[in-house]
């Protein structure tokens, strides 16, 4: 009888919980999406405090009162979070104690408003958690942690504080997509269109689509638990390419602190490169805005050109410095992780003669043929584009490092990055289907970058080599690859090239008959794979082809196997075969 009351108890704090979650909420849209006269600031702020109050309050009684251990560490942290934002704004107000109380609300409002948006994205990340603790589909919390987000962020960017002049839903939404999925097309110039405001509400969906939402929510889940559940790791050791369940949240931690930390690393070096461009008034700004964009190969710019700017295109150290954050992204934490195991193992065993060599390989097999695609790849489209645009589009550049830099720019950036330091509508047709080619193959698995993957071009290659030579399995390294991935290989090759035929069938459809082929068709694959790139169509799509591009851009980032395993897998065990009959196959 007093578990039960306990539990009746608990559950009403969760829902008054739920009401002040909801209370935060429209408070954070209505202080960052509207503008407000000064006659406003006093009682807004006022009103801040009372509300961190009331939270302060509820989560020290929610702390007393839980018996959980999980539920009371949510509220202790919580507890921190309010307290100290409240200490600092004390100690603001203490040390400006001498003007207006007017001026010093204003100085502690956004130590306030930045405390609370961290305190209500802890709780949405608690939320999500919940979800997919509920309801035991991994592939599908996955798709539609996507879309809540992408359809979330379409209203953030409707406010009217986030743009010059107000934008329509399908603008916002299509803009919302290709942030989340790190895409990069748009419909509307993310320089001129969007304030401040709306560019750091672009940046945030770029963040959180790059790493994946589920990332962020095991890092907090295992912040608050210690430790992770058997179902906590079924649920995501598919995203994070992680093969036992060992641990799995101590690698999302990983990929959350590797991605930030090159982010930030990046960002510096973006900065000193910068310096002394008088075209970039927020060099800050633009310096993290660029260095998140490109290590999740997202290709946004704040410059309405992109980076084929003016005062940026020729500034070849910054673009060194985006190829590496692009290449980084597009491997991922667990082929950059795995390189550098063996690289110092390697260097450990070189100066210290006492240990012992492992006899088994430190690069597992996935890591190099993914390392070896990415340099086939990029090696080839190099040299293919030096050759192709030496007398086209590398005729602006007059040193040879100028068009070196230049040629292998566009060998990287189609690997789902999307920059552009050329105008793609001047370049040759056959770099052109190059670069679809590129765009097509993309980056590595469970990066933040799109495409079919690297792994799954090598894999169908090797295994059209195998068949050649009359082998029944795929032999490299000293090790085979399994039926099963080469069928799944083989399953995504298909569902992209069906996807992408059926988004050219579509635009050909809704878009003026005059409009050229190729330019569809590097518009189709540039969404699926999640690019970025376009021949300037884009801003022209008609209403109804941009939500064809929005499904391509968002099937493209989810994969339409993750979508149709999780809605069409059957968890069951046959134990029996059909005879087998083989067909004929010329």
């Amino acid at each position: 009888m007093k578990e039960t009351i306990i539990m009746k108890g608990e559950s009403l704090l969760n829902y008054l919980y739920r009401f002040f979650d909801i209370i935060v909420l429209f408070f954070i849209v209505f202080d960052f999406g509207y503008d407000f006269d000064k006659n406003f600031t006093t009682p807004h702020v006022v009103g801040l405090l009372i509300l961190l109050g009331f939270l302060l309050f509820f989560n020290i009684f929610k702390f007393l009162r839980y018996k959980y251990k999980r539920f009371k560490n949510i509220a202790f942290v919580n507890i921190i979070i309010i307290s100290v934002l409240l200490v600092l704004s004390l100690i603001v107000s203490l040390t400006n104690i001498g003007e207006p109380y007017e001026n010093i609300l204003q100085k502690i409002k956004p130590i306030l408003e930045g405390g609370l948006i961290l305190y209500f994205l802890l709780r949405l990340f608690v939320l999500v958690r919940h979800i997919y603790d509920v309801y035991f589909n991994p592939a599908i919390v996955f798709v539609g942690s996507f879309l809540i987000l992408a359809l979330a962020g379409a209203f953030l960017l409707m406010l009217p504080s986030a743009t010059t002049n107000s934008i329509s839903f399908t603008n916002a939404l299509f803009t919302a997509t290709s942030s989340v999925c790190v895409t990069g097309l748009t419909v509307v110039d993310t320089s001129t269109d969007f304030t401040v405001m709306g560019q750091s509400i672009i940046l945030v969906l770029i963040q959180l689509g790059g790493i994946g939402i589920l990332t962020f929510t095991s890092f907090f889940a295992f912040f608050f638990r210690g430790s992770s559940s058997f179902k906590e790791g079924l649920n995501t050791k598919d995203f994070l390419a992680h093969e036992g369940l060992k641990d799995v949240f101590r690698v999302a931690l990983n990929v959350v602190v590797f991605t930030l930390g090159i982010e930030i690393i990046g960002a510096l070096f973006i900065y000193f490169s910068i310096t002394e461009n008088s075209a970039i008034s927020n060099k800050f700004f633009f310096s993290l805005f660029h260095s998140i964009s490109a290590f999740c190969n997202a290709g946004f710019s704040i410059f309405s050109s992109g980076l084929f700017d003016q005062s940026i295109r020729f500034n070849y150290i910054f673009q060194w410095i985006i190829m590496v954050l692009i290449i980084f992204g597009g491997l991922g934490h667990h082929i950059i992780s795995n390189f550098y195991k063996f690289i110092k193992t390697y260097i450990l065993e070189l100066f210290k003669k006492k240990i012992i060599h492992k006899r088994i390989p430190i690069i597992t097999l996935n890591s190099k043929i993914v390392i070896y695609t990415t340099i086939i790849l990029l090696f080839v489209g190099w040299i293919f584009l030096f050759i192709s645009e030496y007398s086209n589009t590398l005729l602006e550049h007059t040193t040879v490092f100028g068009k070196i830099t230049n040629a292998a720019f566009n060998s990287v950036t189609p690997r789902t990055a999307g920059f552009n330091v050329v105008d793609y509508t001047q370049m040759t047709v056959p770099s052109l289907l190059f670069i679809i080619f590129l765009m097509w193959i993309g980056a590595s698995p469970a990066s933040t970058g799109g495409g079919i993957k690297t792994s799954t071009f090598a894999l169908a290659t090797l295994n059209i080599f195998a068949i050649a030579r009359g082998k029944s399995r795929i032999e490299i390294f000293g090790r085979r690859f399994s039926a099963e991935s080469t069928s799944r290989a083989f399953a995504i090759l298909c569902i992209s090239l069906i996807v992408i035929g059926i988004a050219i069938m579509a635009l050909l459809i809704l878009e003026p008959k005059d409009t050229p082929l190729l330019t569809v068709v590097f518009e189709c694959f540039s969404a699926y794979s999640t690019v970025g790139l376009s021949l300037n169509f884009t801003p022209t799509l008609t209403e109804a082809s941009k939500y064809v591009i929005i499904a391509v851009m968002f099937i493209g980032r989810i994969g339409m196997l993750n979508l149709m395993i999780g809605l069409l897998r059957q968890i069951n065990h046959q134990f029996y075969e059909y005879p087998k009959e083989n067909i004929l196959i010329n």
